[in-house]
């Protein structure tokens, strides 16, 4: 039951690639909700339908959490069972994956909780060899059959069912919500291919992360069940504050972090978030939290894998470092990522796998990684990076005053030297196979991998900093930092400040990226060194470049984006932009009467301008109002096939009192329905500047140019990204959908 029917099917909607009327939209919306209110009073079916459609919106966002939240758990719980399936089989049921195998086993030791009789490797099943070099060469060949095996499905079955499910989506979501049309990139196919070519891509071992597409999952979601609520299937505007709410369900899934998720959505993608928008992304947010909390697809009953929780306080002076890895950060997010077409993805995999295997820590799943960096060593850790003194066994002569103090329990042992310097090769892998798999043709996120960089640097200058501080624990500098039983300095806290600076750096994400970290850590004593890493990261990054990862794919790409952040500091006017120049035909107009079907039929043919404006004649050019071409030709294809009487020579009527006609004449087409008659115009006289917050801050696709009531010309969104493109000296065609 729709109250506000169109009359012409098609009327109001947009075409392939073209920015939505954001005024009209939200006018057409006042509009319903208005007719709404003032039918309820009449009857109680209408009464009754008031309520319905107010309550909408909270079952539509109650449908994207329970919804994303699922597929967020099926995504992960596939991505782990895939990732342990290059290196073994469960005996128990192949559909265990390392971990789950080993839970039910009598036989696993702590010191050994990954060992089991129940998991066998490709080695062990295939040649019946449990130890020496057969082994490792059989198990290396299975690792990188694996690998190209899941890398090579992934890139087939995007190329061949869904070439949007490629990449993160979150530039082209921010470009969708800022009012731009991308047929499919929302729809079915696109986010069932994208939901089984992550889980592929992620298990092929490939330096990409799931969290970024998580976004691209929700928005799926939340478009496709958009169709099936007529208020907000049938107004574009509304649909894009749906989305906004789906952008933070995405985040709150891709790292169980619900406030972060609206405060990215908040901060780093939506284009239009009233307060109402706050609070169903919220509520849409904790439902999706909720629900992968009740799939538990992690076993920890957390809903990420690397939650930690540090209890050491820290000292003023670590500022120093932590600030450090802002700066690391802020170079970090300024590295030229590469675009690869999809024949290289093989390629690609085979490079990674190799180099990939025989390092324990680039072999481990990037999340696996960031979840070992984090860990603050215990007393019954087993990882080499809690190889001290006292678990590693050895005994150095010389303890002296360290060891009376009862910190020689903190020295580096042979097993943390050794992590060390496998840890300073797996960055420099890390950073080139980022640097290169980030583009490829496979769903890829860029958010783990730039936190596993950032946590690699971070674990390393923690230790550097702890084994300081414990072997000059009596200077001044490190007075009080060092206690007997207590920890001096934790590493785990330098890599999550690491990760930040890194996805800061990247994503110039600031506030929502603080409480993200903190979601996953649960301390709030560590906000103060995140912010300053994460400041830090953004100030470095900003005076390298302005543009994050996500405004570079954007311009990279020619999408008509206006960047709310991007300034306009150039002293031009409306008369320097708008079309047409100097030398330039007229604008091409319509006239309010005078102007036969065929006449305007034969304007659209040789056009292809998005709308026309209307003056009174070509005689007198004062401005009458602005109309839609899709509008134009759906209302003469309509008259042609449903009124009676129509021809070529019918004329075409924008008054609202019909002019005098001869008997014999043809009926004349009435189209002042669908003339917008309140166009925003501006004078030659003003500002860009001005200009550019208007279109910015109403959403406008156009904006026509008057003097004294005259029509002169027209300034459209792609005139003003050219125009912005050659005042910062870049080529002004690249503004051009690619």
């Amino acid at each position: 039951m729709d109250l506000l029917d169109d009359t012409v099917p098609g009327i109001g909607t947009y075409e392939d690639f073209n920015t939505i009327d954001w005024v009209r939209e939200k006018s057409k919306d006042r509009d319903r909700h208005r007719e709404i209110a003032n039918k309820s009073k009449q009857s109680t079916v209408a009464l009754l339908f008031s309520i319905s459609d107010a309550f909408s919106g909270w079952l539509l966002m109650l449908l994207i959490g329970l919804m994303s939240g699922a597929l967020a758990g099926g995504i992960d719980i596939a991505a782990h069972w895939m990732t342990d399936l290059k290196e073994g089989v469960c005996l128990n049921g192949f559909w265990f994956n390392h971990e789950h195998c080993c839970w039910a086993s009598n036989e696993t030791t702590f010191q050994e909780r990954d060992k089991c009789p129940q998991w066998k490797s490709w080695a062990e099943l295939m040649v019946g060899v449990s130890e020496g070099p057969g082994l490792y060469v059989v198990n290396y060949f299975m690792y990188v059959c694996w690998a190209l095996l899941f890398a090579f499905l992934a890139v087939i079955l995007v190329r061949a069912f869904a070439p949007y499910a490629c990449g993160s989506g979150i530039p082209e979501i921010k470009t969708i919500l800022s009012g731009f049309i991308i047929r499919g990139y929302l729809g079915k196919w696109t986010l069932i291919i994208k939901t089984i070519t992550l889980v592929l891509a992620v298990s092929s071992g490939l330096s990409l992360g799931k969290e970024g597409p998580l976004v691209h999952v929700a928005c799926c979601c939340a478009n496709i069940l958009c169709h099936f609520f007529t208020k907000y299937r049938r107004n574009e505007a509304k649909k894009r504050e749906v989305l906004s709410a789906a952008s933070a369900v995405g985040v709150s899934v891709a790292f169980g972090a619900p406030i972060g998720g609206v405060l990215f959505s908040l901060e780093e993608v939506s284009y239009y978030f009233p307060l109402k928008t706050l609070w169903r992304s919220f509520f849409a947010a904790l439902v999706a939290a909720f629900t992968l909390r009740s799939i538990n697809p992690f076993g920890n009953s957390r809903l990420v894998l690397f939650y930690v929780e540090f209890h050491t306080p820290w000292h003023l002076l670590e500022l120093i470092p932590f600030v450090l890895l802002g700066i690391f950060g802020g170079l970090w997010g300024n590295t030229s990522l590469g675009h690869y077409p999809v024949l290289e993805v093989v390629v690609v995999t085979l490079l990674t796998a190799l180099l990939a295997f025989p390092i324990e820590y680039t072999k481990m799943s990037s999340s696996e990684l960031i979840s070992e960096l984090f860990n603050d060593c215990g007393l019954l850790d087993s990882s080499k990076l809690c190889g001290y003194t006292s678990n590693s066994g050895s005994t150095s002569g010389s303890v002296n005053a360290t060891a009376a103090n009862g910190l020689g329990a903190r020295l580096a042992g042979p097993g943390l030297y050794t992590a060390m310097w496998q840890l300073a090769l797996a960055l420099v892998l890390k950073m080139v196979f980022t640097v290169v798999t980030f583009g490829m043709k496979v769903p890829s996120g860029l958010f783990i991998p730039s936190m596993a960089v950032g946590a690699i640097a971070g674990r390393l200058l923690g230790v550097c900093m702890e084994q300081l501080a414990i072997r000059h624990h009596e200077r001044d500098i490190f007075r009080g930092w060092c206690s007997p039983g207590a920890d001096c300095i934790t590493p785990g806290l330098y890599a999550m400040v690491g990760a930040a600076a890194c996805l800061g750096g990247v994503t110039r994400m600031t506030v929502s990226l603080v409480v993200i970290m903190f979601e996953l850590t649960g301390g709030l004593e560590y906000i103060v060194p995140l912010m300053a890493a994460a400041m830090t990261s953004k100030w470095v990054a900003d005076a390298l470049g302005r543009e994050s990862i996500y405004e570079a794919h954007i311009r990279l790409n020619g999408y008509p984006f206006l960047e709310a952040k991007e300034e306009f500091r150039h002293k031009t006017l409306a008369t320097d932009v708008m079309r047409p120049r100097r030398g330039d035909p007229p604008v091409s107009v319509l006239t309010e009467s005078g102007m036969t079907v065929e006449e305007v039929e034969r304007l659209i043919a040789d056009t292809t301008y998005s709308g026309f404006p209307v003056v009174i004649s070509q005689q007198s050019p004062r401005l009458v109002g602005f109309v839609l071409r899709r509008d134009l030709v759906i209302s003469l294809e309509n008259a042609r096939r449903h009124q009676e009487g129509v021809v070529s020579m019918s004329p075409i009527l924008f008054t609202e009192c019909d002019p005098p006609m001869s008997p014999s004449a043809p009926p004349a087409v009435k189209l002042r329905s669908i003339l917008d008659l309140s166009p925003f115009t501006v004078t030659v006289h003003t500002a860009m500047e001005i200009v550019v917050d208007i279109f910015r801050k109403l959403g406008l696709r156009q904006c026509l140019v008057i003097q004294n009531g005259r029509l002169l010309g027209i300034i459209t969104k792609k005139d003003i990204l050219k125009h912005m493109a050659q005042m910062a000296n870049r080529d002004p065609d690249s503004i051009l959908f690619n």
